[in-house]
């Protein structure tokens, strides 16, 4: 069994054309990563590609987790912290399959909870300006303009609220109650951020640059957005009233 002390969970669903690029990408840094696939039940036959990546080269560091049926990126980054916990790692990252999340900035972020005392580090869009690349002008303003929507409602001093690309430090998944995280799409990312910020762990934005992904579909939609647009509102209430405690023990 290969050791590590960090892991990349990927959710995938119809990721046939991305999965073992990305997979590659990830295994041939230096630092020893393992990955977490939580395949959805892709009818494209991802799922059978990445058992055979398992079994035939990167046994022990790579693994899957396969679910029926498309059940939302929320639920599937807390099945994978879980797993991840419940395995011993002390680094979880998150990173979509479609190299919109570059690996090669894997261990920046790692090195921001690892030796520069972080306990999430984000992927940063917008703490540097404007980082996309190929992205319709319209999605572009419209995740800008999100981000400041969400620091403005809830007060969080993040620039990059809706990122997806993340670590954290195994102690703030420990912390946080998973079972009451309630979002499942757009809305979780800022839900993971703002709970970390209020229960007081220290957060620290990595600047990356977004590329829009060249292979496979896009599973954004307009019900994430909307999620996203009306969650930040419940949040803010939930903080209002104390709502936001740490896991109970």
């Amino acid at each position: 069994m290969h050791k590590s002390d960090s892991i990349v969970i990927i959710p995938t669903y119809n990721e046939r054309e991305n999965i073992e690029n990305i997979i590659r990408a990830v295994m041939g840094l230096e630092h020893g990563f393992h990955i977490l696939i939580i395949d959805d039940g892709s009818p494209d036959g991802t799922a059978a590609i990445v058992k055979g990546l398992m079994e035939v080269e990167f046994a022990g560091r790579l693994h899957l987790v396969e679910r029926k049926g498309k059940l939302g990126l929320g639920t599937a980054y807390i099945a994978g912290f879980k797993w991840s916990l419940e395995h011993g790692y002390d680094y979880i990252f998150e990173m979509d399959a479609d190299f919109s999340h570059d690996p090669k900035d894997l261990p920046r972020l790692y090195a921001a909870c690892a030796e520069d005392g972080a306990d999430v580090a984000i992927g940063s869009r917008y703490v540097t300006g404007v980082n996309v690349v190929n992205w319709p002008m319209g999605r572009v303003l419209m995740s800008y303009f999100a981000s400041k929507y969400v620091r403005i409602i809830t007060g969080c001093p993040i620039h990059d609220t809706t990122a997806g690309f993340k670590c954290y430090r195994r102690k703030v998944l420990e912390t946080i109650d998973l079972d009451k995280i309630r979002f499942k799409g757009y809305a979780f990312q800022i839900e993971m951020k703002f709970t970390a910020y209020k229960l007081g762990f220290r957060i620290a934005e990595v600047p990356v640059i977004f590329v829009n992904r060249q292979l496979g579909v896009s599973k954004m939609s307009g019900g994430i957005f909307s999620e996203a647009l009306f969650g930040v509102i419940k949040l803010r209430w939930a903080a209002l009233t104390g709502k936001i405690q740490p896991k109970k023990a």
